[in-house]
């Protein structure tokens, strides 16, 4: 979430900060970067639900942390619910 807010993508709402209390940091990430993430958390999947756009790429972006490993990371704004 970061990441997206400093290269100066403001369609990202990130409302919360990060702190995992709304879901308006939405994305939906690209099928192999998914595969390389750890698995959901209740609480991150309990706010996507609130979301009507959810898809099986749907994740939180303030809950991907980024290392080499997801170099190349895909991912692109879900719509605003």
């Amino acid at each position: 979430m970061e990441t997206i807010r400093d290269a100066g993508i403001d369609e990202l709402m990130a409302i919360c900060g990060g702190c995992l209390s709304c879901a308006t940091c939405h994305v939906y990430v690209d099928p192999v970067s998914l595969a390389k993430l750890p698995p959901i958390s209740v609480d991150e999947d309990d706010l996507l639900d609130s979301s009507e756009h959810r898809t099986a790429q749907s994740r939180l972006s303030c809950q991907i942390i980024l290392s080499e490993e997801l170099d190349g990371l895909a991912a692109s704004i879900a719509p605003e619910d």
